[in-house]
């Protein structure tokens, strides 16, 4: 990514037509290799339920050169812990860096939102997205088939020292032990 400018945001409604389509191509290339059959929100959204997303979540949405690559979403709950979905980024532009600068958005994000916890799933076969996660600080506290694969619940606690390491260190890897 020499000589690029990458700018993480927060979403608009204009962003809402690209945010569908990267969504839509990552998720279904994420079911191809998880080997899902039954996955199918992502694949149906409508621009009326990403602008709704939009209006009631911390969506974050990542560009190179003006270009949109990638965007996350994250529901901040009353009890003050959060749940990350949709976090897509176009497959171009993988293994670029773009996915762990998304994700250190996140992290000032939530603590700006005063969260404790973020949760996510991923399907539990899909080693490098584990990888990459646990790489992030999460770590998994359960698996169901409630979808017909086995997904995993993994969790980042922010209260973690280790955390915070990371969260400051900026795009750097700081590694969690």
């Amino acid at each position: 990514m020499e000589n690029m400018v990458f700018v993480v945001r927060r979403a608009t409604c204009e962003d809402v037509p690209q945010i569908k389509e990267i969504s839509k191509d990552a998720f279904r290339i994420y079911a191809e290799r998880a080997e899902i059959t039954e996955f199918v929100s992502p694949l149906n959204e409508s621009n009326q339920d990403v602008e709704k997303e939009i209006e009631n979540k911390v969506v974050l949405v990542g560009l190179v050169d003006g270009v949109l690559v990638g965007s996350v979403r994250v529901e901040v709950k009353p009890d003050k812990t959060a749940y990350l979905s949709r976090f897509a980024v176009r497959e171009e532009f993988q293994n670029r860096g773009i996915g762990k600068i998304l994700m250190n958005a996140v992290d000032i994000a939530m603590k700006e939102e005063g969260v404790t916890n973020l949760y996510l799933h991923t399907a539990s076969r899909m080693l490098s997205l584990v990888r990459f996660y646990y790489g992030r600080g999460f770590y998994i506290e359960s698996t169901t088939k409630d979808r017909g694969y086995i997904r995993a619940l993994l969790c980042k606690e922010y209260k973690n020292t280790a955390i915070e390491e990371t969260i400051t260190a900026g795009y750097e890897h700081v590694a969690i032990g």
